[in-house]
């Protein structure tokens, strides 16, 4: 019924736990889920992972917070994208927030690693899975620079403006909401997702991170993906289930799924 578009389960809060987690997803009627890749380094687990359990499926990429690991490349993602079950590249995008003493000048080599995995996307022609935190207004020219209308994804756990959501719609993007839409002093963010489309709308957790109301401050995971669809169902005046459809519908229809279920399992 729910489908869990973003989630680290090979983070060592969660890897330890996997069958109960899966338990738990069952339980809660979470039939799918999207395993994050955060370094090359990581990959090689994350897609065991998806390729050990049907209803798991992997990207690959390099967070822009990740610094001190391998760098990728535009023929290095693509040789891993043509691994069985990887539907997507990323996490990728632009984070400014823990900027410290730097400048943005001297960020250049986070906007290099954003457009190699732009590239990669065009070759591969999977989508890409954005990260962006105070830092929209240079993801969104990247995108536009490099991307050229060819390649799509989803700008995940999304907390930016109406603005910036307007023009990742109008690039062609998915918005996907996570447990952060249910925080207190998230109202402007609830405004956002009621004015998103429900047929450009994901729904993620983040885990372990962001776990939603009333578990805020717990260690997060798949099985709890139904509260931000009862969030996002109750923001836009419709049954959880028709949230749940539509926004499983959406992740089959960004990643493919169809295709890659016969071409890349």
């Amino acid at each position: 019924m729910y489908v869990d578009s973003h989630c680290h389960l090979t983070f060592p809060e969660l890897s330890e736990r996997l069958e109960e987690i899966r338990a738990a997803m069952q339980r809660e009627r979470v039939d799918r889920a999207l395993c994050i890749c955060t370094t090359l380094e990581e990959f090689e687990r994350v897609a065991a992972l998806a390729q050990s359990h049907e209803n798991f499926w992997c990207s690959v990429g390099v967070h822009p917070d990740n610094e001190g690991v391998e760098e990728p490349s535009v023929e290095r993602l693509v040789a891993l994208a043509a691994t069985p079950k990887v539907v997507a590249l990323g996490e990728t995008g632009l984070d400014y927030y823990r900027l410290g003493e730097r400048t943005l000048a001297e960020m250049e080599w986070q906007r290099e690693r954003f457009r190699v995995h732009i590239r990669a996307a065009r070759r591969t022609g999977l989508p890409l899975i954005v990260h962006t935190r105070s830092a929209a207004a240079d993801t969104l020219a990247i995108l536009r620079e490099e991307g050229q209308g060819q390649v799509g994804g989803v700008f995940h756990c999304f907390t930016e403006t109406q603005e910036v959501a307007d023009a990742a719609l109008d690039l062609g993007f998915y918005i996907s909401f996570s447990g952060i839409l249910t925080f207190k002093n998230a109202a402007e963010l609830r405004e956002v997702a009621r004015r998103v489309p429900l047929d450009r709308c994901l729904i993620e957790t983040d885990s372990p991170y962001l776990a939603p109301v009333p578990h805020r401050g717990k260690v997060n995971d798949p099985s709890l993906v139904p509260l931000v669809a009862r969030q996002l169902a109750e923001l836009k005046g419709l049954a959880v289930e028709e949230v749940a459809r539509a926004t499983s519908a959406n992740f089959e229809r960004l990643f493919k799924l169809g295709l890659a279920s016969e071409s890349r399992t």
